[in-house]
């Protein structure tokens, strides 16, 4: 904490002059009363300044806490859990209308006793969803919603099986990354739900833990969630579990910015024309 400077004497003020009053005396001979000074011209001219400044501060801060609130939130991606749908470096609005409001939805909602949703809108297969994570509402997770209340989900030999029937996944090109300078090929296919959503998902392992699992049975108010990076996602094969309903938060909409972070770092401006994904900005989340 910094210390607090003392303050210098201050010198006498100039004060300009000012003209004599005037005074009527009125016809009565009555006591005449002095017109008050005026108050200078640029003393109020500031004064109203500073109160139009005030007043657009708050305006904006009233605006974007509603936009946050009600309409879209900024998330940015730390992990490769949805690669390539999602990129580490990614940056995103969530629509929060789209599944209406609970308390996980709201900023410092967390704090507030359990509520039912208002305006509640059903999710759709194939959703890229932002949630709390039930063992810790405090952390917000982002995957795909593929398994929704009722349904049966498994994974056999790396292939996505909902209510006993596969899930058409076609080979595709590579997923490549730059690891330190060397091209790293991971196999890329591609999924179609059968309500006709299709999206990008590696398989960086074959055989990998998680490529054969139990059957799930989705209970009812709760939905099953699955990262597009098969063998690098904590999901609800795992960790996560079944997500109820009033843990949504909200629907990834766009990206609107993406940076490379392995080739630069916040404070190192001047690299970042050559860090930015410039083809990933302004795009829709598949």
């Amino acid at each position: 904490m910094s210390d607090i400077a003392p303050t210098d004497t201050a010198s006498e003020p100039e004060t300009a002059p000012v003209a004599e009053a005037s005074v009527d005396v009125p016809a009565d001979g009555g006591e005449s009363v002095p017109e008050a000074p005026a108050v200078p011209a640029d003393e109020a001219d500031q004064s109203d300044s500073w109160w139009d400044l005030l007043k657009i501060l708050v305006y904006a801060l009233i605006i974007a806490l509603v936009e946050r609130t009600f309409l879209f939130q900024p998330y940015n991606i730390p992990s490769g859990s949805m690669e390539d749908t999602l990129l580490v470096g990614d940056f995103l609005f969530v629509e929060k209308f789209s599944y209406g409001y609970s308390r996980y939805s709201l900023p410092w909602g967390r704090l507030l006793p359990p509520f039912d949703r208002v305006w509640a809108g059903e999710p759709k297969r194939g959703d890229v969803a932002v949630f709390a994570l039930p063992s810790d509402p405090s952390t917000d997770f982002i995957k795909r919603i593929v398994g929704l209340p009722g349904d049966h989900v498994q994974m056999l030999g790396g292939v996505l099986f909902i209510n006993d029937k596969p899930i058409p996944k076609v080979r595709v090109s590579d997923f490549v990354e730059d690891r330190n300078g060397y091209e790293h090929h991971i196999a890329r296919y591609r999924e179609t739900l059968p309500n006709g959503k299709s999206y990008f998902v590696l398989d960086a392992e074959a055989n990998g833990p998680n490529d054969d699992t139990q059957v799930y049975s989705v209970p009812a108010g709760h939905y099953f969630m699955l990262g597009d990076n098969r063998d690098d996602s904590d999901d609800s094969r795992g960790i996560v579990g079944y997500v109820p309903a009033d843990n949504l938060v909200g629907r990834a909409e766009f990206k609107f910015f993406s940076i490379d972070d392995d080739k630069t770092q916040w404070w190192t401006f001047w690299k970042w024309p050559w860090a930015i994904r410039y083809e990933r900005m302004f795009t829709l989340v598949d």
